[in-house]
């Protein structure tokens, strides 16, 4: 079993490292002067289990093409069997045709991903489901619900507490962090007038005098959880807090999340701190290291994936 990484989550690889107590492989994945990717892995392979570690954050395109080259690389250096890391899988919200003559870039990307020689994927709460199906070969999709439900536990204990998913498409996550915690659950129901701006309209639930707690898959602009926390708050809520897996947080993201009546933002380190990030007062990250590395070492030993989350 090797374990490869590129350039763009290396302290989640280098932590992934640690606890498998496995060396990262040596290999220089550099730029040509016109910025083309050159991979050279500088150990054997033939024959072996491999592992890249590669989120597809920003910069989004750079990042992939690491991927592609990388996988490349060692499908033509002989590897017995290479597996994808991608703990934040990019392109994900483009799961479906949102209108006429538009992609479905998620398909797109797990085409290149498979040609490129992957022979299979490990990514973590893609952003919809389906898109283990986009995948020709084996696809699991890892949950970081155990890794924060753990943190709100030891935050918050279980008393008082709601769980608020910030749109309708959430409840289904919303829905099974409050029962992991035994726990109330609210809804808000927004009506987003064009992308990257929301309006938050309704609250479906009682949150008067509760603890909230927002749970998402991805925070990019934060206006979505930012526009739910001051709904939360004039609805009667004590606290708004805020749990998701992908900290994008692209723009100024960072900044409105700090100005916004949320006590804390709780992120994984699936894409690598922004200096924003780590500066923040009320930004926290939480690894998923340790999940990640379980389910890697139980795929080289053919074991089951799916009891990390019995």
């Amino acid at each position: 079993m090797k374990i490869l990484t590129g350039n763009s989550n290396r302290p989640l690889a280098e932590a992934i490292s640690a606890y498998l107590n496995l060396p990262l492989t040596q290999a220089a994945v550099r730029r040509f002067s016109d910025m083309e990717v050159f991979v050279e892995i500088h150990e054997n392979v033939r024959g072996e289990d491999v592992f890249v570690v590669q989120s597809t954050s920003f910069p989004a395109n750079d990042n992939l093409m690491e991927l592609l080259v990388t996988l490349d690389a060692l499908r033509r250096g002989s590897a017995r069997r290479v597996t994808a890391v991608i703990p934040y899988y990019g392109y994900a919200r483009q799961d479906r045709k949102s209108g006429p003559r538009t992609p479905i870039s998620a398909k797109l990307v797990a085409n290149l991903i498979t040609v490129a020689g992957a022979d299979r994927v490990l990514t973590l709460d893609l952003h919809a489901g389906q898109i283990q199906g986009f995948f020709d070969i084996p696809t699991d999709n890892l949950f970081a619900a155990p890794v924060l439900v753990k943190d709100i536990e030891q935050n918050f204990g279980r008393g008082n507490i709601t769980i608020v998913s910030p749109d309708v498409g959430g409840v289904v996550r919303a829905r099974a962090y409050a029962k992991r915690l035994d726990a109330d659950l609210a809804i808000i129901d927004k009506r987003r007038e064009k992308a990257g701006v929301s309006e938050v309209m309704n609250i479906i639930g009682d949150v008067d005098g509760k603890r909230c707690v927002l749970v998402d898959d991805i925070v990019d602009s934060a206006g979505t959880l930012c526009n739910a926390a001051v709904a939360l708050k004039e609805a009667g809520a004590v606290s708004v807090s805020a749990y998701v897996t992908h900290g994008v947080l692209s723009g100024g993201a960072v900044a409105r999340v700090s100005a916004a009546p949320i006590d804390r933002l709780v992120i994984t380190d699936s894409i690598m701190a922004t200096e924003a990030v780590r500066v923040s007062q009320n930004v926290r990250q939480v690894t998923i290291a340790p999940l990640i590395a379980e389910a890697m070492r139980r795929i080289s030993e053919e074991r089951s994936v799916s009891t990390l989350f019995d």
